[in-house]
């Protein structure tokens, strides 16, 4: 990250869905007088106004994003994008999603139109910056692919002129729980999402849709509360959280704490601590 100014930075993440799977690119900016030249993307360019306000150009005219706006620009349609007026800067969290990730839950798998480039969504803008910024701090293949996908589905479903697929999956139970076990199997590198459902001859939306319906959380949520158990027993036989962390598949010492202090409340060295104490 090189910051213009003590207020105006750029950081660019990649993230991958699935391990060996496609990136797919964040950005965290804030500018106060930074105006983009005309350009576009390959991407859909999803974005999130985080603070101030941004003015961009597109299609003939002016949008205004605010915080909590969404924005959603088209694949290779030119914009811009700065302030809005000279005293305030913008902020914002924008991802750049292959048009395919916003296929999977609509009919005929054609690609999304967005009528109206700038949507008001409170519900989906809180959950996008979200997993943007947990993302950004710790790019996991499998969280990343079960969460922006999702995400990505739930936008063209509710904001787009297409038309969604039926949630009907027969057998959701036995494929969610099929899932379960494949990915309990291998806590190193567990399959991406899409090979799993290329197994199951299902989109990678409908698996997604099969193991939350049964299980209450999406697929990474599940695995890191299983690592998490499993790293519970390493700590009990007097293993160190970095040691741990390496073992049941998290990919550093503060990614094993995040996730044993949301199952269990404590850190692991704290559990640790205290196993070691009572004995």
């Amino acid at each position: 990250m090189r910051p213009v100014s003590a207020r105006e930075q750029a950081l660019w993440t990649r993230a991958r869905l699935g391990h060996c799977g496609p990136p797919l690119d964040l950005l965290t900016a804030r500018f106060d007088r930074h105006v983009y030249a005309p350009h576009a993307h390959e991407e859909f360019t999803i974005g999130v106004c985080v603070d101030g306000s941004e003015l961009i150009a597109y299609r003939g005219g002016h949008i205004r994003a605010t915080p909590g706006s969404i924005v959603v620009l088209a694949p290779d349609e030119m914009h811009t994008g700065g302030p809005a007026n000279a005293t305030d800067g913008y902020a914002y969290r924008a991802l750049y999603a292959d048009p395919a990730l916003l296929t999977d839950g609509i009919l005929g798998g054609s690609l999304p139109h967005f009528r109206e480039p700038l949507l008001d969504d409170a519900e989906l803008a809180v959950a996008l910056r979200l997993a943007h910024t947990e993302l950004s701090l710790c790019p996991d293949p499998l969280e990343a692919e079960s969460r922006l996908p999702w995400l990505l589905t739930a936008l063209a479903r509710r904001h787009s002129t297409s038309r969604p697929v039926s949630d009907e999956i027969p057998g959701a139970a036995w494929v969610a729980h099929a899932v379960r076990d494949r990915l309990a199997d291998d806590l190193l590198t567990p399959p991406s999402l899409s090979a799993l459902a290329a197994d199951f001859d299902l989109s990678r939306y409908q698996l997604l849709r099969a193991f939350r319906t049964t299980m209450g959380i999406p697929p990474y949520a599940w695995l890191a509360q299983y690592r998490v158990t499993r790293a519970r027993g390493l700590l009990d036989a007097g293993w160190r959280p970095a040691e741990v962390a390496a073992q049941v598949g998290f990919a550093d010492q503060a990614h094993l704490t995040r996730w044993f202090r949301r199952v269990l409340g404590v850190t692991p060295a704290a559990y640790r601590n205290s196993v070691q104490d009572a004995r």
